[in-house]
């Protein structure tokens, strides 16, 4: 789909119509609201700017959208579907798409942090969400796991991406300059605090500081792989009924 802003196009000759504007459908909202993500470090989406890149009054989003939660959820998931399109790794090779999925969701969040701030509070029920749930299932399911354990680890897995990508996006959002491929502080600065009261703070501290958002990020994601490894591994060692 070509968006066209500030035209339309004439129906008899198929070209656009100067000064005309253009007619609104769901699909070039959603693409124009996270061009707007994009550009804005705000984690609040402004439908006055996203209305003046549409090039049209900003209540006319909503003859599409019934409020703005509705918008959002569509904009979530449009960031879920290029997550899981960004996947290149074979179906067997389980964990890389695990890895990959992880990565473009959190690339997707920092790039469109008003979207991102939404992702631990919004459900979407939508393709690009189902897309990403069946990945993982059926990750987890060629890992050799028992179905309560994919369950269990789709779980941890999807929790831990949603919500410390989230984090860190709208952590990097406050920060002037930082991109979406940035390693930041997971911490803003050393804990201050008396070493007589808290001395394991005093202690630790300095490797506090050092850890950045990004590492922590992808631990995670290893962590839960290497438990569907040991469990799968565990079972291997079992005897046979």
């Amino acid at each position: 789909m070509q968006k066209v802003i500030g035209m339309a196009n004439d129906t008899a000759t198929g070209r656009a119509r100067p000064g005309a504007k253009a007619r609104l459908d769901p699909a070039m909202i959603v693409s124009a609201a996270l061009d707007v993500a994009s550009t804005s470090r705000s984690l609040q989406l402004s439908a006055k700017e996203l209305g003046a890149r549409l090039d049209a009054d900003p209540t006319a989003i909503y003859r599409h959208f019934r409020n703005k939660g509705h918008l959002m959820e569509a904009l979530l998931d449009e960031l879920n579907l290029r997550s899981v399109q960004a996947v290149t790794a074979t179906p067997e090779d389980w964990q890389t798409r695990l890895r990959q999925m992880a990565a473009a969701t959190l690339d997707q969040y920092c790039r469109h942090p008003s979207v991102a701030a939404e992702a631990m509070v919004l459900t979407t029920h939508g393709p690009g969400e189902q897309a990403a749930v069946e990945l993982m299932l059926d990750a987890f399911t060629r890992a050799g796991l028992p179905s309560h354990e994919v369950v269990r680890h789709y779980a941890l897995l999807s929790s831990h991406v949603l919500s410390l990508a989230s984090g860190i996006a709208r952590a990097r959002a406050a920060i002037p300059g930082s991109s979406s491929t940035d390693r930041t502080p997971w911490l803003e600065g050393p804990i201050l605090t008396d070493p007589r009261t808290h001395p394991r703070i005093a202690e630790f501290s300095a490797q506090l500081v050092n850890l950045e958002d990004r590492e922590l990020f992808d631990l995670g994601i290893d962590s839960v792989i290497q438990s569907a490894e040991l469990i799968v591994a565990q079972q291997a060692l079992e005897p046979q009924p």
